[in-house]
């Protein structure tokens, strides 16, 4: 934008979307974990890992790939998978297909974990996105979503609602095999 061109300023309902949509990209995620801490012990990044995990083929991801997956940088989900490590839910080894990639496993007892813990997740999801919204609601909630993110990464091959957005498949790979 040139110095002398006049931003163009949020009319007052996009002003009360935005302040809406803040407050809730601050608020949810907290009440997301404060649930999972009091009710599993864990927070809600160590249960998106878990999940993700658990809904893999053979329980198994590339690092690279469940970073992109749990959005979050490598060193964040490196030192996350560590501590899941030393609880015994996660295992990393190196790739046997390709030694420069570390695959993270999901154990036995961290399949029970997320199990444990997915009940008390999904009502406190559903009671605090989707029951206050109807079904129309829900659909555009997903349709926003998209379209916000595809503004912020055009190439995000993040999930969406075809069959090619499964955890379980590599984000380099779309002929549906992982």
């Amino acid at each position: 934008m040139d110095a002398t061109e006049e931003p163009r300023w949020l009319d007052n309902e996009e002003s009360q979307a935005w302040r809406a949509l803040v407050k809730t990209l601050a608020r949810l995620p907290a009440a997301l974990d404060a649930q999972l801490r009091r009710d599993a012990g864990i927070s809600h990044f160590e249960y998106e890992v878990l999940a993700l995990l658990s809904e893999a083929p053979d329980r198994t991801l590339r690092m690279s790939a469940l970073a992109m997956w749990a959005g979050a940088s490598l060193p964040r989900l490196s030192q996350v998978v560590a501590r899941l490590e030393q609880r015994g839910w996660v295992r990393r080894a190196p790739d046997p297909s390709d030694g420069r990639y570390t695959l993270a496993t999901l154990t036995s007892q961290g399949q029970a974990k997320v199990t444990q813990a997915a009940p008390g997740h999904v009502r406190e999801v559903r009671r605090l996105v989707f029951d206050p919204l109807t079904k129309t609601q829900s659909r555009q909630l997903r349709q926003i979503g998209q379209r916000i993110l595809r503004a912020i990464d055009p190439d995000d091959h993040g999930p969406d609602d075809r069959d090619e957005g499964r955890p379980g498949q590599d984000p380099e790979r779309r002929d549906g095999r992982s």
